[in-house]
This record gives structure tokens, C-alpha cells and sequence, in this order.
């Protein structure tokens, strides 16, 4: 097979993968559930996959930052300081990962998956109206706070942040889930930025693929956006299942191998 066929072959894989994986991660997160495994599917070494990836993605998670945005949809105090604390908690995660088992880690977030799914369940309000119950000052804390702590588990584990950030921001500031999935991609575009300009300075991005790429996942985070902008919560509440069933089969999976 020549090199233009096969690069041909890798777009037609990828691409339609990341358009998925734009629409899924701006509606609930996870994205890099569906994006990472197919650059690995193709053949990129895993340097090179998880550096055209986060390029790829944290340009799709800024359309989606656009989108809601313009909808008025975030809480761009909430969504800033959570940026902040998620920056620290990604560096702390980082450092934390050389000393924790991974196979440990992995057992407790697969234990923990199916308490979140079960709070959802049982709390079938969660996140349907918001209330704007906290005073600014515990509001920027605890905002911070929910930022260092999922920084800290993309860190040192990675695949579900956003959605754990939604979740939290909901749970906690009693935000609707449309709000705080706006806020959750704000927040995450910051560490996305952060981590991609750190790749493309190793020289880690396959650029030729990551150009297609980028298109899909833009306008599969543009339409994700929409879907979720026009369905309002509860949209985003079905997403959510999704993406913590992917995740439940990822690390089950992982963890059998």
C-alpha cells in the first residue's frame, strides 16, 4: 500500500471518530475516550497520538467555548478560577502518578463510576434548574477547589475530567448541567491549551493528520454545542450516562488486560 493510501485510510478511521468525539465532548465531556484510542488504532506511536490529540481536541474545546459563550451558557467567574485550580491540580496529578499504583488508581475511579451514575439516578433534579446559592467569595473558593480537584485526577488518571467537572459543578454550586457543562469547557480549554503547547514544543503533533482532524473535531464540537445549547439539561444528563459507561468499559478493560 502506498503512503497516500494509507494516509487516506488513517482520515477515513480518524475522522469520522473525531467528529464523535467533538459532538460527544461538548455535550458532556470525555471525548478523549473516543479520540486517543483511534489515533493508536491507525498506528501512531503513543507519544505522537496523545500530542496530535490534545492539539486536535483543545482546538475543538475552544469552538465549543465559543458557542456556549455566545449562549450566554457560562459562569465565566466560576469558569476561571476553576481553570486556575485545574492548572495546579493537573501539575499535582502529574507528580502523584510517579509515586501511585496505576492499576490502584484505575480500581478506585471504576468503583466510584457507578456511584456517580447511581447519584444521577436517585437525584433525577440534578442539575435541571440551577440555583445561585453561594456568596461570590465561597462561590470563586469552592469553584477553585472543584478545578484542583479534577485537575488533579486528569493528572494522574485523564480520560472523564470534564464530565467529573460538569458533575461536581452541579453537585456542589447546584449549577444546571447545561451552565456547567459551559463552564466545564471553559475551564478545560485552559489546561488543554496548556498541555498542547507543551506537545507541539516536543515535537510530538503529526500535523498532516491533525489538520482533517482538527475540521472534524471542530464541527463535531460546533454541532455537540448546538445539541446541547437546544435540548437544554436534560440532553446533557443522557450524554453523561454515555460517557460514564464508556469510561466504566475502558478501565474494566484495561484492567482485565
Amino acid at each position: 500500500m502506498s503512503s497516500v493510501d494509507s494516509f487516506f485510510h488513517m482520515c477515513l478511521v480518524v475522522c469520522p471518530m473525531l467528529f464523535l468525539t467533538g459532538f460527544v465532548d461538548s455535550v458532556a465531556g470525555g471525548g478523549g475516550l473516543i479520540s486517543l484510542p483511534s489515533y493508536l488504532f491507525v498506528g501512531l506511536p503513543i507519544h505522537l497520538a496523545a500530542g496530535t490529540n490534545k492539539v486536535v481536541n483543545a482546538i475543538g474545546t475552544g469552538t465549543a467555548t465559543w458557542k456556549y459563550l455566545r449562549s450566554g451558557k457560562v459562569d465565566l467567574h466560576t469558569a476561571l478560577w476553576a481553570a486556575v485550580g485545574a492548572l495546579a491540580g493537573g501539575a499535582i496529578g502529574a507528580r502523584l502518578a510517579l509515586w501511585c499504583s496505576e492499576q490502584v488508581l484505575q480500581a478506585c475511579v471504576l468503583a466510584a463510576l457507578p456511584v456517580a451514575a447511581a447519584v444521577m439516578v436517585w437525584k433525577r433534579d440534578l442539575g435541571q434548574v440551577g440555583e445561585d446559592r453561594w456568596p461570590p467569595r465561597q462561590k470563586a473558593v469552592l469553584s477553585a477547589v472543584i478545578g484542583l480537584c479534577t485537575g488533579t485526577y486528569d493528572g494522574l488518571i485523564g480520560p472523564g475530567t470534564g464530565t467529573f467537572m460538569i458533575l461536581a459543578f452541579a453537585l456542589v454550586l447546584r449549577m444546571d448541567l447545561l451552565t456547567a457543562s459551559g463552564c466545564a469547557k471553559t475551564a478545560n480549554l485552559a489546561s488543554n491549551a496548556a498541555s498542547a503547547l507543551v506537545w507541539i514544543a516536543g515535537g510530538k503533533v503529526f500535523w498532516r493528520l491533525a489538520a482533517p482532524a482538527v475540521v472534524c473535531c471542530v464541527l463535531g464540537n460546533w454541532c455537540g454545542a448546538r445539541y446541547a445549547i437546544w435540548g437544554g439539561s436534560t440532553k446533557v444528563r443522557r450524554m453523561i450516562f454515555v460517557v460514564l459507561g464508556l469510561l466504566f468499559l475502558k478501565m474494566g478493560w484495561e484492567l482485565l488486560t
